[in-house]
């Protein structure tokens, strides 16, 4: 794309709206997830992490009101990814909690989807919108079959589920 066709795009405040939108409603519907589940991080979390990986990926593009070459503008962008990744951690790792008993780690998979969910977020602040959809669908389809999954492969291997979802409960 030439940086006269993405410097009119992030111009333009429908084109913002809809990156920031999208990068917004996954987060909601990643959050909510993770709140009907009674996770420490739910709708709000998971939508902040998405709207601000979406800004923050939306300053250093072309368009953004300041001079800069396109590619500069990858060269900073990939910077912004890769900082907002690694930062993300520090969220992610608050929320992973070592059970009562110390047998079992909770939280991975909140950490794991605010970590999706970072990326997400940054994809649609780079103005991508297919890839992170079909992502979104994926990770909404893990999130929502792995319990039932986990479970029925934990039966049929002789795997004591129950007692699996017990030590898992803080």
């Amino acid at each position: 794309m030439s940086e006269v066709t993405e410097n009119s795009r992030m111009n333009d405040p429908v084109e913002i709206f809809l990156r920031v939108a999208c990068a917004a409603l996954a987060g909601i519907f990643l959050g909510l997830n993770r709140w009907l589940h009674h996770k420490s991080a739910g709708v709000k979390t998971h939508a902040l992490v998405a709207i601000g990986s979406a800004a923050a990926v939306m300053i250093v593009l072309p368009g953004n009101g300041l001079e800069v070459q396109v590619t500069a503008s990858l060269e900073a962008s990939s910077r912004v990814v890769q900082g907002i990744l690694a930062g993300i951690g520090f969220l992610g790792a608050g929320v992973i909690i070592h059970n009562a008993r110390g047998k079992r780690i909770q939280g991975l998979t909140t950490a794991a989807s605010i970590w999706a969910t970072t990326v997400l977020g940054a994809a649609f602040g780079r103005g991508l919108f297919i890839m992170p959809l079909i992502a979104l669908a994926a990770i909404g389809l893990s999130l929502l079959i792995g319990n039932w999954l986990e479970q029925k492969i934990g039966k049929l291997m002789v795997h004591d589920a129950e007692n699996f979802d017990e030590e898992d409960r803080p």
